[in-house]
Formats: structure tokens, C-alpha cells, sequence
């Protein structure tokens, strides 16, 4: 059965505002550049670690390249071999610290816990939260301290970087979805953020209560966010690159551990987004509307193109839907579990 004319009438006007927004977004998102480090380092770089052992090695030589003031690197629990990778690569440097996370209290999730800990062992006038998973480029903490300028926060969106075929098809789906979505203002005023690269004013942070006021949320970037002073968001593409998932079923279980948050909570909410996106990006090459599938097809690659990295995953647009369908149904199933802790 085919879906009536008004029905692809409806995805073209949903297209042509999500390339409003797109637009909008090309011309006027903030983006930060590469900047030469401070001389007077006041800026602690914050990890939490379990289970990164293989992504440290590829990470963090470049945090400690930084010219911080410390690189901290809190073992939280980990079942591999994180806390001897990150000593191994730190030992001797200026700075560096390797902790070893508590117990997880009742009430808290793992991140949330691990990064309030980096927080009290922190000097800096400056707090970076940032990912195992992340690649800081040369000049990246300059460029970070930069963007900050005046603001409590800055969340920096960093280049997603993708292996093989369902993880190409999602992650920069996904993470790169917000681009189009909506112009870049409202998308600060709805306190959207991202928790790969997170820059607190120290001050600030302790004053809105840190990841100890947000301890059981899911999505604590955004709830940083909204209890935050002066927020800003921007385009970090130049100065990060993040790998959050190694294969399919990480992307599952990843995704599906938040995906409910990140709908207002609401399964109708979660099942309305699925239907959205695959009216948008599959339905219409199913049925014959080609011109509809290439005009989503152009707009992922637009947003891709500014995003940074290659193109070719944005033409696996039209089965990104597909691919999301098993982390949707994840959302909404109990037992969720992430890098070897129950939810």
C-alpha cells in the first residue's frame, strides 16, 4: 500500500526546514580553531576510564601533548588493562595523575561518579571533562580556552569518526542529526550539549553542584547544561575527533542506554522519532519518491561535509533508520547494561 500524496508532502516540508536549519547553521554555528596553549597552564583535563584501555593508547599521548596544567586519569573499576596503559604512557610526564575510582555509591551512574571524583582532585582554574574515546588535535586546548572566553560552559560538538558499515550508518546519523535539527541559537537556549568535551570555569562548576547534582542522570551533559550560567556551544570538529563505538553492538547498547532519555523519557516520544526518520530518509526510496530520497540524501551530506571526515557515510542515509530500529527497541527494554555494570 502506498502512503498518500499529502503524506510525502508532509517529508518534503519536514526536509526543507531541517535545510533551514541546516543552512542557518552553515553560516552562522560558532567554530573553534586551533589556538597556540597559554603560557600560564590553569586547565586540568579530566578522564574517566573503565574499560578504555585500547582507546587511551591512541589518546591520550595527545592530551598530554596539551601543555595542561595536569592530565588526570581516574580507573574506574576497569576489567582491562586501562590503568596500566595510562600509567605506562604517563608515567614521568608533568602533571599527569593516575586514580583509582571508589566504589559507585547507590543513586549515582558510573560516569557521574567518576568525573565528581576527577573534580575534587582537580587543580585547574579550568575543568575539562573529556571522553577516553576523543583525539585532541594540536592547539586544541588553546582553541578550547578560546571558545570558552567569558562563558560558565562550553560543550564543543568533536568530528565523529566511524568503522565499518552499521557504525558508519548510525553514530554520524546520529551525533550529526542536531546540526539540521534546529538553528544554532535555539539549539543554546534548549541547553544542548554534548559530554565528549565539556569546559567548566571551576567556580562555576562547583556553584551549579557538578556531577554530584546530576548524579543519576542519564544525560548529565545537558543536565550540566541546564543548571550552568553562560552556556556556549560550538563546532569543535577541527580541534576533536571522537570513536564511541567499536561495532554494531556497541552501537545498540550505547545508543539504547540513553535513547529513552533523550526522548523526554515518553516511548511515544521514542517511537514517534523512529517514524519520523524513517518517513524522512527510507520510506521515500521504498516508494518511488527518488527526488524526496535525494533531497534527504543531500541534506546528510551537507551536514556531513560540515561535520568534517569522509562523505561515504552519508550515503548510507537511507538505511540509518534501519540500522536504529534495534537500538529503539533496546530503549525500551530493561536490563541495560554498559561496559560490564547493570543500569
Amino acid at each position: 500500500m502506498t502512503p498518500p500524496a499529502d503524506f510525502f508532502f508532509g517529508v518534503f516540508l519536514f526536509l526543507l526546514l531541517r535545510l533551514l536549519a541546516l543552512l542557518h547553521n552553515l553560516l552562522r554555528f560558532p567554530r573553534l580553531a586551533p589556538k597556540p596553549t597559554p603560557k600560564r597552564p590553569t586547565t586540568s583535563l579530566l578522564v574517566p576510564a573503565r574499560n578504555e584501555a585500547e582507546n587511551l593508547r591512541r589518546t591520550l599521548p595527545s592530551l598530554l601533548g596539551q601543555g595542561a596544567l595536569e592530565v588526570l586519569v581516574l580507573d574506574d573499576g576497569s576489567e582491562d588493562e586501562t590503568a596500566e596503559v595510562a600509567l605506562n604512557l604517563g608515567q614521568g610526564h608533568p602533571g599527569f595523575r593516575l586514580l583509582q575510582g571508589k566504589p559507585l555509591p547507590p543513586g549515582w551512574t558510573g560516569k557521574n561518579w567518576a568525573c565528581w571524583q576527577l573534580a575534587q582532585e582537580a587543580r585547574g582554574e579550568v575543568l575539562v571533562f573529556t571522553d577516553a574515546d576523543v583525539l585532541w588535535q594540536a592547539g586544541a586546548l588553546g582553541g578550547l580556552l578560546e571558545g570558552l572566553g567569558e562563558a560558565d560552559l562550553l560543550s564543543a560538538l568533536p568530528r565523529q569518526e566511524a568503522r565499518g558499515l552499521p557504525v558508519a550508518a548510525t553514530v554520524p546519523f546520529v551525533m550529526g542529526g542536531l546540526f539540521s535539527f534546529l538553528p544554532h541559537p535555539l539549539l543554546e537556549a534548549l541547553r544542548v550539549a554534548n559530554g565528549q568535551v565539556l569546559a567548566f570555569r571551576r567556580e562555576a562548576y562547583f556553584a551549579s553542584g557538578g556531577h554530584q547534582a546530576v548524579r543519576g542522570e542519564a544525560l548529565e551533559d545537558v543536565a550540566l547544561a541546564r543548571r550552568a550560567g553562560r552556556f556556549r556551544l560550538a563546532l569543535g570538529t577541527d580541534l576533536f575527533a571522537a570513536a564511541m563505538y567499536r561495532g554494531y553492538r556497541e552501537v545498540v547498547e550505547g545508543f539504547g542506554k540513553n535513547f529513552l532519555e533523550i526522548h523526554l523519557k515518553n516511548p511515544a516520544v521514542l517511537l514517534g522519532s523512529a517514524f519520523y526518520h524513517l518517513s524522512l530518509y527510507t520510506l521515500p526510496w521504498l516508494f518511488g519518491r527518488f527526488e524526496l530520497g535525494l533531497l534527504g540524501l543531500a541534506e546528510r551530506l551537507l551536514v556531513q561535509a560540515a561535520l568534517g571526515g569522509p562523505l561515504w557515510p552519508a550515503l548510507l542515509t537511507p538505511l540509518a533508520p534501519l540500522f536504529l530500529l534495534p537500538v529503539y527497541l533496546r530503549a525500551l527494554l530493561p536490563g541495560k547494561r554498559w561496559k560490564g555494570r547493570v543500569l
